[in-house]
């Protein structure tokens, strides 16, 4: 079945908002592994007979393989269809869910998530359909990544609940070969509605940033503006994943259960889907660059407050509002990239600035463990978090201080 060839006319249009919701459901199902992961955790670490550390590398292998394969799906896409990578995708991830039920050790384990779930399955549903939805929005641009974006939290509000049932009724093994036989088939399913090839460049008269950027964003060399925004993206990831990847284990480690720790983090991504529809509405009014600093800011906040609240109830609040305040974080980088580059190149740029923001998840998830194993705590971790959220901070106050002064400059 070929791709549909693009019509422009279709932009901002109803066959955009059904495929956007079609985007959605493929974010959600290609994703899971992102944080099924985190709630087999200890009990896989409990199997293998291994450190908080080695039992963090199925993760780090994951979202590493996870931000190269999604450059590659990129390019794919752009050839040959999103369809077309999709399915690809839709079988490496019910494979890597096979393949890591029958794991005899931790690095068996780990290879599934990092090549099949990673580099194959879960590339092909983040960045490609982040950067197929810019193309398919002008006027709602801003929540529209959003939403695609959501499937994201969606998938980690939804599926660490249903995981944790699983385990504690099936074992994780089984649980992970019904994971793999539902996602991969409603993968291939739903991606029977993005046949049609999405167009190359935005509708006319839509305005300068719309119609594609400069050849100088932010007054840089296009490849220093990547890599400050891969910097940048790897950075606020680093942080992102303290919370995210180890509040299973944490809560576990403060006798609170396994299961209260899966809770916190569904209720973390549960209101990250809010965090991100209305960072998408946000970022409509005053752009990616403004988006992205609010968003660190409010991250830092966050992280802070979970040093001095460790009870249960205080952590749910916590793990609430930390998903409330860094939903909008990743999307935007996809704004920023449509606002300054060209819409011809989006694909791979916003493939290489999510590669950087899966680099950072990978790095923040291991990190945490090793800091854990070291000092015994995850005080040290929380306080290595904030410092990479700093780092993210500076650069997009530089960045937004750079536009500003270039406004300014261009309106004299």
């Amino acid at each position: 079945m070929p791709p549909l060839p693009a019509d422009p006319g279709l932009i901002d249009s109803r066959y955009a908002a059904w495929r956007l919701l079609a985007t959605l459901g493929l974010v959600a199902l290609g994703n899971s592994g992102m944080y099924v992961v985190s709630v087999v955790l200890p009990a896989v670490q409990a199997e293998f007979g291994v450190g908080r550390g080695d039992a963090s590398l199925p993760y780090t292998m994951m979202m590493v393989a996870l931000g190269l394969g999604g450059i590659v799906a990129g390019r794919l896409a752009d050839r040959f269809g999103i369809m077309r990578v999709l399915w690809v995708g839709a079988a490496a991830v019910c494979g890597g869910y096979m393949l890591a039920s029958t794991a005899d050790s931790i690095w068996a384990f780990a290879l599934a998530h990092g090549l099949l779930l990673g580099l194959v399955g879960s590339s092909s549903t983040f960045a490609p359909l982040m950067a197929d939805t810019a193309l398919w929005w002008n006027k709602r641009r801003g929540i529209a990544v959003a939403v695609c974006a959501s499937g994201n939290y969606l998938a980690g509000a939804f599926w660490p609940p249903v995981v944790q049932m699983g385990i504690e009724t099936l074992g994780w093994r089984q649980t992970y070969v019904m994971l793999g036989l539902v996602c991969g088939l409603g993968m291939a399913a739903l991606s029977l509605a993005l046949r049609q090839r999405p167009p190359l460049v935005s509708a006319p008269g839509s305005g300068a940033a719309a119609a594609g950027g400069t050849d100088r964003p932010f007054g840089l060399s296009p490849l220093r503006a990547q890599l400050l925004l891969c910097v940048a993206g790897t950075s606020c990831c680093v942080a992102m994943a303290m919370p995210q990847v180890h509040i299973v284990a944490y809560c576990t480690d403060l006798g609170f259960g396994a299961a209260r720790g899966a809770q916190m983090l569904s209720l973390m991504l549960a209101c990250g889907i809010a965090s991100r529809l209305i960072s998408g509405l946000i970022c409509d009014r005053i752009g990616g660059l403004r988006t992205l600093l609010l968003g660190s800011v409010l991250q830092g906040t966050a992280l802070l407050l979970f040093l001095p609240f460790d009870g249960m109830v205080s952590l749910y609040l916590v793990s609430a509002l930390f998903g409330l305040f860094q939903g909008g974080i990743v999307p935007s980088y996809a704004i920023i990239v449509r606002e300054h580059f060209k819409p011809q190149e989006a694909g791979v740029r916003v493939g290489a600035v999510i590669m950087a923001t899966m680099l950072g998840m990978a790095l923040g998830g291991w990190m945490s463990g090793w800091v854990f194993d070291v000092t015994g705590s995850y005080r040290a971790a929380f306080l290595n978090g904030i410092a990479w959220n700093l780092l993210n901070m500076s650069i997009a106050l530089w960045l937004v201080m750079r536009s500003r002064k270039l406004a300014r400059a261009q309106s004299v």
